[in-house]
């Protein structure tokens, strides 16, 4: 075989054949097997148009008009990647109340699920292109008016605990990085570059049109031996809730125009405590949009409210640690008039998933109705315009720091029943 080159094209001659490709398109010029002299104008000619590469489209605007009544469900970055699950999640969202979805930017492996074009980020092998074109997603979405919450694991993170490992938690018997019982490394919670290494990804995010950044795993280690940790930043001069707090204030000074939402444990809106891990609900109110607590029913201990088993009490359980969670917000709201720019809202995460107690959509909704039962207020000798007959005592309405909720099922697959129409 034979090759000449013409240009930014080639030409092959194999036997008495003569093939042209062009990189902007592919020009087979065969010669008759029987006319290998042939002339110009005998020779037969085929163009073959190459596929156009797909690639992705600009950065996206935020959403017009965003709601103030967030109805999210979660989804992992490998279903907001996969066609099938996401038209799946995009119908449910369609075709009940809900209104936004959160979708993981870095879970607690460290991996961006996108290609960031960030230096760090590509230094560190940690992402993966998971979802393929993170500007089309959230032109769709936007398209179908879905609001769009970003989420970012902070200190659990393997990708960067393995390129990085003098930023992660190490042991103090075997000087290897620590790990809880389930083999996870955590970072020093007390790291700036850890603090700065998130905030670009979360930036980076912001630009491409997520509407809002949700922070998780903004606490230090909960499981395993943790008198075994040894802290490479952490010097123990102040306390876990400071250094979390102090992390708060870095976040909301470097991204001072974003809408932030913080994941907390549920507990932490009825204790008076830090957990032992940092987390202090007033300490966080400042500097976030949203408080998200975690008020999975199946996560508090036995005797929480007296109940044996908490997770077969939904309603309770939620109610009761929302209204506490409003309870301290409003109180920190009058203690603190015109100290801060804001002041948190709380939307908690509601439990869409079975563990010990199969959840079903009864179950789903008490929680809803736990929520909302905390916000309605009650306005006396009020009826709703043109109501007939008119209601003997007065007017329930949800007040305006209702903020909705979002729903957690690790599987991405909800109870379409729960969420038709609202629990009240």
């Amino acid at each position: 075989m034979r090759k000449f080159f013409f240009g930014a094209g080639a030409i092959l001659v194999a036997g008495s054949s003569v093939f042209f490709f062009s990189p902007k398109f592919t020009r087979v010029i065969e010669i008759l097997e029987n006319k290998p002299h042939a002339l110009l104008g005998e020779i037969q000619e085929t163009i073959v148009a190459k596929p156009p590469a797909i690639v992705d489209i600009e950065s996206q605007p935020k959403l017009l008009n965003p709601p103030t009544v967030i109805k999210a469900i979660y989804a992992t970055n490998w279903s907001a990647g996969n066609e099938k699950s996401l038209a799946k999640l995009i119908n449910l969202i369609k075709e009940t109340e809900l209104n936004a979805i959160v979708i993981d930017i870095k879970d607690y492996t460290g991996i961006v699920g996108y290609k960031t074009g960030l230096d760090l980020v590509k230094k560190y092998s940690a992402e993966e292109a998971r979802i393929p074109f993170i500007n089309r997603l959230l032109k769709r979405l936007h398209d179908e008016n879905i609001y769009v919450i970003g989420r970012i694991a902070v200190f659990e993170d393997q990708a960067l605990a393995r390129a990085r490992p003098e930023f992660a938690l190490k042991s103090q018997a075997t000087r290897e990085v620590w790990r809880t019982r389930n083999g996870l490394m955590w970072l020093d919670a007390s790291s700036p570059e850890v603090w700065n290494y998130n905030l670009t990804i979360a930036h980076d995010a912001l630009d491409r049109g997520f509407d809002e950044i949700n922070f998780d795993y903004i606490r230090f280690p909960s499981d395993g031996n943790l008198e075994d940790i040894s802290y490479p930043f952490w010097d123990k001069k102040v306390s876990r809730r400071e250094v979390i707090k102090n992390f708060f204030a870095h976040v909301r000074e470097k991204l001072p125009d974003a809408i932030l939402s913080a994941d907390l444990f549920g507990l932490v809106t009825v204790n008076s405590d830090d957990l032992g891990i940092g987390q202090y609900l007033e300490y966080a109110l400042p500097y976030f949009d949203y408080i998200a607590p975690m008020t999975y029913p199946s996560h508090y201990n036995k005797g929480f409210l007296g109940y044996d088993e908490p997770s077969k009490y939904p309603y309770e359980v939620v109610k009761s640690s929302i209204q506490s969670a409003v309870d301290r917000q409003r109180k920190f709201a009058e203690k603190n008039p015109g100290n801060f720019s804001r002041v948190a809202k709380i939307r908690p995460w509601i439990q869409d998933f079975s563990l010990a107690v199969h959840y079903g959509s009864d179950m789903v909704q008490a929680q809803l109705r736990g929520v909302t039962d905390v916000f309605t207020s009650c306005i006396p000798g009020g009826n709703p315009a043109g109501e007939s007959p008119p209601s003997s005592a007065c007017a329930s309405q949800l007040s305006g720091d209702y903020s909705g909720w979002m729903l957690w099922s690790p599987s991405n697959v909800y109870t379409r029943e729960a969420i038709t129409s609202e629990a009240q």
